[in-house]
């Protein structure tokens, strides 16, 4: 993601999430009511009031914890579940 006129770069995180490569690129933008953002190249992305919670959260999800891990299992479980009822 290549920061906008008013955006400013505040960090980069690499790492991954549903076994995948994942890179998150932190920005402020001082133009809209929540100046502090992140994005990922997954398209999931954040933004906050302040700059207290934006890179912890965008290391967060980049570096997923054990419980973040079987969330995410847990949810592709689910939603693969819903397609086959579907398909039915």
């Amino acid at each position: 993601m290549k920061p906008q006129v008013n955006e400013f770069w505040v960090g980069t995180f690499h790492g991954s999430h549903d076994s995948l490569p994942a890179k998150v690129t932190a920005t402020r933008d001082d133009t809209p009511d929540e100046p502090y953002a992140w994005t990922c190249n997954c398209g999931a992305s954040q933004s906050f009031p302040t700059e207290h919670g934006v890179l912890p959260t965008a290391w967060r999800h980049t570096h997923p914890t054990r419980l973040d891990q079987l969330r995410q299992r847990a949810d592709g479980l689910r939603q693969s579940i819903a397609r086959l009822r579907r398909t039915r």
